[in-house]
């Protein structure tokens, strides 16, 4: 199976989760493309195909400021992403309970509003809870592929 993970990010932290997934899907024999959002627009969804949102939060609720330009793509433009199947993984701290996780969440109705199909559901990680971040991803993505291959035999 061939994934492009798309990464935003601020800190760092969300490449390096993804890096990691990216290395666990490699191991499982699937085709992985790791792409930051810096520069990209909606045209990187053009032809459809399978995606991973890796991406931080910033400041009040945000997206990343590398991945703004795509976010605001696709809120502005709403292209026809009915050919798009997605999952997303966000990073967030409890702290700012108000706007936990916002950046994932963004992406996540910005993509549903354009007819892309989630798979699975949203991982939400909280950098308060003593989790590290790219062992939660690890964790998670093995169970997420899994359920991603299923719909789409499914919907084959």
């Amino acid at each position: 199976m061939e994934l492009k993970i798309l990464v935003g990010t601020m800190t760092g932290t969300a490449e390096m989760v993804a890096e990691e997934m990216s290395d666990t899907l490699a191991e499982l024999g699937h085709e992985i493309e790791v792409e930051p959002m810096d520069d990209l627009d909606i045209s990187v969804f053009d032809g459809g195909g399978d995606f991973l949102i890796v991406s931080s939060t910033y400041g009040q609720g945000d997206v990343p400021d590398n991945a703004m330009a795509l976010y605001e793509g696709l809120v502005q433009d709403k292209p026809d992403l009915s050919g798009v199947r997605y999952g997303v993984f966000s990073l967030g701290d409890m702290t700012y309970s108000d706007t936990f996780n916002f950046g994932g969440k963004r992406f996540d109705k910005a993509l549903a509003d354009c007819g892309a199909k989630k798979i699975g559901e949203i991982f939400t990680h909280d950098a308060s809870s003593g989790t590290i971040a790219e062992d939660d991803g690890v964790a998670w993505v093995k169970e997420w592929i899994g359920n991603f291959s299923e719909a789409r035999a499914l919907a084959a």
